[in-house]
């Protein structure tokens, strides 16, 4: 895991799946929240929600069993919050605005659709031969 502060409002964090896991996300997390005190718990809890359960797609579904790496950009506005999750695993075969909620009996599944309802857009795409998962949240002070 390397984290990098590219600019006031900038942060990222690289990792190699495995070792790292969603902890990485976590530590990285509390290290921008340390530096940015003006973002509210309410976005806080939302960008921690959005950014682990992608982090955990990434390395439950593009890795399939193999090391992947995994980049988290996170920048910070007077306005809002945009988040990048790249990384150089499988193609993703979801839509992320088709995401629903499964039924309460079912063990899995409600993490892209926990992540639309936290932010503002959620989109995918596949760039050369890494996978983007992009989110956007407006600030709710």
């Amino acid at each position: 895991m390397t984290p990098v502060t590219t600019a006031t409002g900038a942060h990222r964090v690289d990792m190699d799946c495995p070792p790292d896991d969603v902890t990485a996300v976590h530590d990285f997390l509390s290290r921008v929240w340390q530096a940015e005190p003006t973002v509210s718990a309410e976005d806080r809890m939302a960008l921690e929600l959005a950014l682990v359960e992608l982090t955990s797609n990434v390395i439950e579904h593009a890795a399939q069993g193999r090391g992947v790496a995994c980049r988290v950009d996170l920048e910070l506005s007077a306005d809002g919050y945009a988040a990048e999750v790249s990384d150089d695993g499988r193609p993703a075969a979801v839509d992320p605005g088709a995401a629903a909620l499964p039924d309460d009996l079912a063990e899995s599944g409600r993490g892209l659709a926990l992540v639309q309802m936290v932010v503002d857009e959620l989109r995918y795409e596949r760039a050369g031969d890494r996978n983007r998962w992009i989110l956007r949240r407006a600030r709710h002070d």
